[in-house]
């Protein structure tokens, strides 16, 4: 039993290792182009007047940082089948 669990928490420190540097790569960039879409919309609407250009330019964070999550939920189902390859049934009905 204590081999069991000496395993586990020895895999689960790397993967929570990995974890971390996926986390890292995409994310920054998708809240950086999500601020930076969000500062473009202000500017349209409220300083250059163009209210319906601001509004568009206003719908592209949510849809950027849903696509930077659907990738990293992508990347962490691909690893997880990569390390436990009978449980993809299960992976892929949580995921739906």
């Amino acid at each position: 039993m204590a081999l069991l669990e000496q395993m586990q928490s020895s895999g689960s420190m790397g993967q929570q290792k990995q974890m971390a540097e996926a986390e890292k790569t995409g994310a920054d960039l998708a809240l950086l182009g999500a601020g930076a879409s969000v500062l473009l919309a202000w500017y349209q609407f409220f300083v250059r007047g163009n209210r319906t250009r601001g509004l568009f330019i206003g719908l592209w964070p949510p849809t950027i940082l849903a696509f930077s999550s659907y990738l990293r939920q992508k990347a962490m189902s691909d690893k997880m089948e990569s390390v436990m390859p009978s449980s993809s049934n299960a992976v892929s009905r949580l995921l739906g």
